[in-house]
């Protein structure tokens, strides 16, 4: 493709320069060529520069979307602009500099003046703190004083410290003999405690062989004890045993007497018991009766077992119901949440409908992405990108008067932001799309908009009419693979694949097929998926599985009470059988008794016992047990006497250890005294001997310390000018205070007074800066520096301000003379047209470069002022007639060599289009003028035309022949075959 722009330029001695591009649209490129000689956009852009064409200049350039910015052109950049078009070269220069001049001037004023102040502000300042300097340096000397106060302290200090190091000293080395002598005397006791111990040793043991034999002796007789307690409890149980026998045949005889009287009642009784033969028929009654109740019971019982089994399955389902419906309540919660988190006030408006359904005659949809179910959570992106997002949440209304009651409580009483649609009267919802879904997949297409999803019929009724759901079909990415062809042959204005939506239109003029495609957002409010339908059959199957609940609750009733009155009448039956039994039974029960009686009163007649020869055994035994229980008792005696010998020998050493022990306890008391005694001294000792160490330690500090004050060395030792007395250091070396310390106190005490007295002087110097003196004179020198700047200053200001003079005198004349020449051709258009208009030179303060501008001025009419051109004063007609009527009035000024004005006649009426346009022809068609681009889609008829002008007309259309087929001299053999053949 080539595009070629053709500017014969004049004012050239070379000739015209002829300026050609060519885009490659396919590679993207541009190629450059002046006078068909291959260049760069760069030398293009320095040719044109050099030419003074200013593309982005309206005063060059004025489209027709720029007549309006023309107008809103405020005077400054009014002047720049006709500068640039009309202006010498040098006078834009000019004016740039004297902006520059101007600024520097600014910023140099400013800086001398706050110079000027911080001078005198230093200089000020200075004259304040001059009394200062010279109280700093009383205190000063103040100071110097307590410092050499401060000094001879530690010398103090260490004399005292050293004095009383030497008193410790002589203590320490008298207690240190007092603590050798106490050792020397505790050697003696330490020797017979020694020997007092080993005797008590031999004694212990004694005593442990002596209780040895006390305690063989006494496990003797304790056995010769237990043998005698043994023979005791013998005779016992022989006495026992005869006792038993004893009571044994004393309570055969009375078992005896007992069941004889037993016998003789049972037959007694048995003589007046009936014959129970006659009661067998009642009995079979009564049984056949329980039979037959036992029956029913089991049946009842099987019907009760039945209706818990079939109670128990209508509650699993239950609550298998329960739990789905509570699924679908989340589902549909989390949508609700989604509507509270993102728009609060129609999530309230909600609840406030869910309140007040009451107040509405028809139905009231809640918000459509309420009510919206997809059938497939994947599509919801398609319904969220078509449904705009304040529809989504608008309430849809079959009643006006419905809506107008919700907007108005909802709106203007709780002052909710909500949105509200009226559906169609006449229902959309089941209506066909114009083609059918078969046609359209074989390109891709599966589902229209409307199939995707589930909603109440007012919902889907208002969709399909206002977003045509069923005519607006869903592909895939075989759709869009193939979205040429779609677009051309199914003529659809609205597809959507798999991620892209196309929008189709057929262009007004051309009847060109235009589409634009958009990426699919991703969906976030129809993601959950609600079958609505399957709730409402849950909730319809919940109703019955409660009615069939409480049919089997009433029939399990029934049936315990039919069971509860059969039990308690087979319990009556079952009582009677009993007494009947019992009362056939009982005579043969007793001659049972009377039987076992007689045979049990034989067996005890049988069972004799002789107690006489029982008690002359026992007393045989008894009389042998006691001869060996004297014999025992003999033995026993003889051990006890042994037993109490061995004692009284044990209490007799036991006496000789206790004498032994008491003289060694009073021997370790003594030592333990003297043992205290030692510890003590010793003690008093390591704390003498440990003040003392303290004290070298101290003396070395002070020393050390009074030596850093004198600022001396480790082994540094005092001139002698400068020693006095030299007193000794207990490790060895020498010190001497400093002859500089001779006049100043010698004690602690005085020296304290001193130091305190110093101190109080100083602090009366309250509020000194110690660097007060280094201010001052770092400021002296700052003054002196600060003059020298502030002069250089002056000298720059004054050369920039006669600089400005004289670029003011080159720039300011020439511009007021170009200014007035503007006018007065202005002014003379404007006078032509029965109007007034003028142009004038317009600043506030003339020293303020950067607030020239060129002001215009028009009147329209002869009943008004003229007032300045804006875009709001005048109309868009008078702004077009005044734009061009300026640009005229510069275009015999104008440097450039062309200008383009498009459309401008637009906003115009005939007669100014008129009057304008003779203008132009008028002004472009002088000698020596610029050449002038007038384009317009229109003309009005006899208009006045110039030889010096050029009419180019461009056609374009659908009906216009293709590039490829146009055929200039073709088209001319044509016209001359017409002409020729004309009659004349």
């Amino acid at each position: 493709m080539r595009i070629y722009r053709l500017r014969k330029l004049r004012f050239r001695a070379s000739g015209n320069l002829v300026i050609t591009r060519e885009i490659d649209v396919a590679k993207n490129q541009s190629f450059w060529f002046i006078n068909k000689k291959s260049t760069t956009q760069k030398v293009v852009e320095e040719q044109v520069a050099a030419l003074n064409i200013q593309v982005g200049n309206l005063c060059q350039f004025l489209p027709q979307d720029k007549v309006g910015e023309f107008a809103k052109l405020s005077k400054i950049e009014l002047l720049e602009a006709t500068e640039k078009s009309i202006g010498p070269p040098e006078m834009h220069r000019y004016h740039c500099e004297l902006k520059n001049f101007r600024e520097k001037e600014k910023q140099l004023e400013t800086s001398c003046k706050e110079k000027t102040e911080y001078l005198q502000k230093m200089v000020q300042r200075n004259e304040r703190y001059k009394q200062d300097v010279e109280r700093f340096y009383e205190r000063k000397r103040h100071l110097d004083l307590i410092e050499m106060l401060e000094a001879k302290r530690p010398w103090v200090e260490y004399e005292n410290v050293r004095q009383e190091y030497e008193e410790v000293k002589l203590v320490r080395d008298r207690v240190k003999e007092e603590v050798r002598k106490l050792k020397e005397g505790q050697i003696p006791i330490t020797r017979r405690i020694e020997e007092m111990e080993k005797e008590r040793h031999n004694l212990e043991a004694r005593i442990k062989e002596k209780a040895t034999d006390i305690k063989e002796a006494s496990q003797k007789c304790k056995q010769k004890q237990d043998v005698i307690e043994r023979k005791d409890k013998h005779i016992e149980e022989i006495q026992q045993a005869l006792t038993v026998k004893q009571n044994e045949e004393l309570d055969r005889q009375r078992r005896i007497s007992n069941t004889r009287k037993m016998i003789e009642d049972l037959q007694n009784e048995l003589k007046t018991t009936e014959n129970c033969e006659n009661l067998q028929p009642q009995i079979d009654a009564i049984t056949n009766d329980l039979r037959r109740i036992q029956d029913e019971k089991a049946l009842c019982e099987g019907e009760i077992i039945d209706k818990r089994r079939e109670r128990e399955t209508l509650e699993k389902e239950k609550k298998s119901v329960d739990d789905h419906i509570v699924r679908f309540d989340n589902l549909m919660n989390q949508k609700e949440d989604k509507l509270r988190q993102r728009f609060r006030d129609t999530y309230d408006a909600v609840l406030w409908l869910r309140s007040n359904r009451d107040k509405f005659k028809q139905r009231v949809c809640e918000p459509i992405m309420l009510t919206i179910n997809m059938k497939d959570n994947k599509n919801a992106k398609y319904i969220e990108n078509h449904i705009p997002s304040n529809d989504l949440r608008a309430f849809v209304f079959e009643s006006q008067e419905d809506m107008e009651v919700f907007l108005k409580e909802v709106r203007d009483n709780k002052k909710l932001r909500v949105n509200a649609v009226i559906a169609p009267k006449s229902s959309y919802a089941d209506k066909a799309p114009s083609r059918s879904l078969n046609e359209l997949k074989q390109y891709g297409f599966f589902s229209y908009l409307r199939e995707l999803f589930d909603a109440p019929d007012p919902v889907m009724s208002y969709l399909c009419c206002q977003y045509h759901i069923h005519e607006v079909p869903v592909g895939t990415e075989k759709t869009r693979e193939r979205i040429e062809r779609v677009i051309q042959e199914t003529r659809l204005k609205q597809i959507y694949t798999a991620e892209e939506k196309y929008v189709v239109k057929t262009s007004f003029y051309s009847n060109k097929i235009i589409s634009s495609n958009t990426s699919l957002k991703v969906a976030q409010f129809l993601t959950v998926t609600v079958d609505l339908e399957q709730r409402r059959h849950l909730e319809e199957q919940l109703k019955e599985i409660s009615r069939k609940l409480q049919a089997v609750d009433s029939r399990l009733i029934a049936l315990r009470e039919t069971s509860k009155h059969l039990e308690h009448k087979d319990n009556e039956l079952r009582q009677k059988k009993k007494e009947l039994l019992e009362r056939k039974t009982k005579k043969r029960q007793l001659e049972q008794k009377i039987s076992s009686k007689l045979g049990s009163l034989k067996l005890m007649e049988q069972d004799t016992c002789n107690l006489e020869e029982e008690e002359r055994k026992a007393s045989t035994k008894i009389k042998e047990i006691n001869v060996q229980k004297a014999k025992l008792v003999t033995e026993l005696t003889n051990l006890i006497k042994i037993c109490t010998s061995l004692h009284i020998q044990k209490v007799d050493l036991i006496l000789q250890n206790t004498t032994v022990i008491s003289e060694k306890n009073k021997l370790e008391s003594d030592y333990m005294a003297a043992s205290s005694q030692l510890r003590l001294t010793e003690q008093h000792f390591i704390e003498l001997d440990e003040n003392r160490q303290r004290l070298l330690q101290k003396c070395k500090e002070l020393m050390k310390r009074a030596r850093q004050v004198c600022n001396l060395g480790a082994e540094q030792t005092l001139p002698q000018e400068y020693q006095t007395q030299v007193p000794t250091i207990p490790n060895g070396h020498n010190s001497s205070l400093p002859m500089v310390f001779q006049d100043l106190p010698n004690t602690l005490d005085e020296i304290d007074a001193l130091l305190t007295e110093e101190r109080s002087r100083a602090s009366c110097f309250t509020g000194l800066n110690p660097t007060i003196v280094q201010e001052y004179t770092k400021r002296e020198e700052e003054i002196e520096q600060l003059t020298e700047e502030l002069k250089g200053k002056k000298v720059e200001l004054d050369q920039y301000r006669e600089n400005i003079s004289q670029v003011k005198e080159r720039w300011l004349n020439p511009l007021k003379e170009l200014v007035e020449k503007i006018n007065e051709k202005f002014s003379n258009f404007f006078s032509s047209m029965q109007c007034a208009g003028e142009v004038d030179l317009h600043t506030e303060n003339e020293e303020d470069y950067d607030k020239y501008g060129i002001r215009i001025r028009v009147k329209f009419r002869s009943s008004t002022q003229l007032h300045e051109l804006t875009p709001h004063h005048q109309s868009g007609g008078e702004r077009s007639v005044s734009t061009m009527l300026y640009l005229m009035a510069l275009q015999e000024l104008n440097r450039c060599p062309f200008r383009v004005v498009d459309e401008i006649n637009q906003g115009m009426d005939p007669i100014n289009e008129r009057r304008v346009f003779e203008m132009v022809v008028n002004t472009a068609c002088k000698e020596n003028t610029s050449q002038y681009f007038f384009i317009t889609p229109k003309l009005l008829q006899n208009l006045p035309y110039s030889e010096k002008m050029t009419v180019l007309f461009v056609y374009n259309g659908p009906h216009m022949l293709e590039p490829n087929r146009w055929n200039l001299k073709a088209f001319q053999r044509r016209r001359r075959r017409i002409t020729f053949t004309q009659p004349s």
